[in-house]
């Protein structure tokens, strides 16, 4: 069965090309701690390998003989336009990477979706007042679930899609979206990506959630990689571990791994060492 890549070239060589087809993957972490950087690696990564395969082959090298680069990325954000993201991305990553890259991935902003019923001023996120009209055509909030749907619907199948992130709809909980409308979507979802074939990274930073609340969203997909941060002296340092991963986990299992030390460079995220089981 053909991989589709994680964009990391060290995890994907180890996962003999990266995760199968169909999968759901929680990129799930302590703020800064690498998970947002694993996500735009994993989508400026495989939106590179058609946009320049000479800076790819630069940053990543050669492609596992099981990976299939998907036909299309896709990147969703609830609260940032593509210029946001981008400009993120560089922070961490080479511009000529991300210049590439930006062309050929496809963003989708939901964020009038998510604040339309917010305090926010309209201006603030569509860059324009709200008019009579505007008032007159305002929806639940709610909306953003079946905006995400219909846009997964179309555009996830085969394809690379990154939702950035499960924690901006937790913020959104209220009257009109509950704790069990997330997992809920984040069951659905999982069920559905079996059909489409493709390859679903979803964000979120543990910070914000109850020991529960992430054992539901973890229990919800069907992949989980975890990324802290840990101490030691006066340094720390950035580690990855799968907590689980249908077809992927037993083959670190095999190679006794147990964690990933993590580093963050001008190709972005990246794995600096491997524990395993002595």
């Amino acid at each position: 069965m053909e991989r589709l890549p994680l964009g990391v070239a060290r995890i994907d060589s180890i996962l003999r090309g990266g995760a199968p087809p169909g999968s759901t993957l929680l990129a799930a972490g302590e703020s800064g701690a690498g998970g947002r950087e694993f996500a735009h690696t994993a989508a400026a990564m495989n939106a590179l390998y058609d946009a320049d395969p000479d800076l790819f082959d630069l940053y990543y090298g050669e492609l596992p003989d099981e990976s299939a680069v998907p036909p299309e990325v896709h990147y969703v954000s609830f609260t940032a336009d593509s210029d946001e993201i981008a400009r993120e991305m560089e922070y961490t990553m080479d511009d000529d990477i991300v210049a590439a890259a930006a062309e050929e991935i496809q963003f989708r902003d939901l964020s009038p979706e998510y604040f339309q019923l917010s305090p926010i001023p309209r201006e603030w996120y569509v860059g324009e007042a709200r008019t009579i009209e505007d008032l007159g055509k305002a929806e639940s909030t709610d909306d953003v679930l079946g905006a995400l749907g219909d846009y997964l619907n179309e555009h996830a199948p085969g394809n690379l899609v990154v939702i950035d992130s499960v924690s901006d709809l937790i913020g959104a909980m209220g009257d009109d979206v509950e704790w069990n409308d997330i997992t809920t979507v984040m069951r659905g979802l999982t069920k559905a990506s079996h059909t489409w074939d493709g390859l679903i990274i979803l964000l979120v930073n543990s910070d914000t959630l109850a020991p529960t609340e992430m054992g539901h969203l973890m229990d919800a997909v069907e992949g989980t990689f975890e990324f802290t941060w840990e101490s030691g002296g006066s340094q720390r340092a950035r580690t990855m571990v799968v907590r689980q991963f249908r077809g992927v986990l037993s083959q670190l299992e095999a190679e006794n791994i147990v964690r990933f030390e993590t580093e963050i460079h001008d190709g972005g995220f990246d794995v600096s060492d491997v524990r395993k089981i002595r």
